[in-house]
């Protein structure tokens, strides 16, 4: 039998794909303020920058808003906001300004969020706060681009795959694994986070770990591939050996140049 002419050579964590976490629509979806509104002069503020907003009213590039932190009204252009769903992904808000957020001192490290690429509409980035010391003055925020496989898997390392952005959260949750550091709370939302009580992010569930330098040969990969049983101990799962085949297809390159 020929060697297979595909080398894989780091190890892939094997997920479970249960459904995603079940949350209310207050929960899930909510706005936050990118500025402070209004910016100048000495007026008296009446919207502050990174706090959960009340729409009042919607026409399409201006709303009416009520500020959480004033309780006072606003009548402000839609990109002064971000949309924000589960607590942790971002829409509508650009690097720069999740630097911004993310520096806020109520942040600590491991402090995070998620938002639309700016280099790459089809990807993700992944923010996140690093505190260096107790005086601020090093800190660094640093970006993770998040990649999309042809099934709909995500990545941040090629050797290491999710079902969603909900299952990659979870488990740089529990490890770094290659990050800067671990995932500890979603940034700070004014208004939400005023206690800065983490929510406990739900427990990843793992299948035991593929070793792909033991697979080096065809026949012992596609034997993983179709190997199914009715134990709970199964290797593979079906929805998994599409994710391993659209890996095996990637190139054998190994880049850990991921800042984006």
């Amino acid at each position: 039998m020929g060697n297979c002419p595909i080398r894989c050579r780091s190890n892939m964590t094997i997920l479970e794909n249960p459904p995603e976490p079940a949350s209310s629509a207050a929960e899930d979806s909510m706005i936050v303020s990118l500025y402070n509104y209004p910016s100048f002069g000495h007026t008296e503020l009446t919207m502050c920058f990174g706090e959960r907003l009340t729409i009042i009213s919607d026409d399409g590039d201006f709303m009416m808003v009520r500020s959480a932190t004033t309780d006072r009204d606003s009548y402000i252009p839609t990109n002064y906001t971000a949309k924000v769903t589960h607590r942790w992904l971002f829409t509508g808000i650009s690097r720069y300004k999740a630097v911004e957020l993310l520096m806020q001192s109520n942040n600590q490290t491991g402090a995070f969020l998620i938002r639309e690429s700016e280099t790459n509409r089809d990807c993700f980035s992944l923010s996140i706060l690093r505190r260096t010391n107790s005086s601020y003055t090093a800190d660094s925020v640093k970006h993770y681009r998040i990649s999309h496989l042809q099934n709909g898997w995500v990545y941040i390392s090629p050797g290491l795959t999710f079902p969603s952005l909900h299952h990659l959260v979870e488990h740089y949750s529990e490890t770094a694994d290659g990050l800067c550091c671990r995932l500890t709370v979603p940034c700070f939302i004014q208004g939400v986070d005023n206690a800065r009580e983490a929510r406990p992010i739900p427990t990843t569930i793992r299948r035991p770990t593929i070793n792909w330098k033991d697979i080096s040969r065809c026949g012992r990969l596609s034997l993983v591939l179709r190997k199914r049983t009715e134990s709970d101990n199964t290797l593979v799962s079906e929805g998994l050996r599409e994710a391993i085949s659209s890996y095996l297809q990637m190139t054998e390159g190994n880049d850990h140049s991921w800042d984006t």
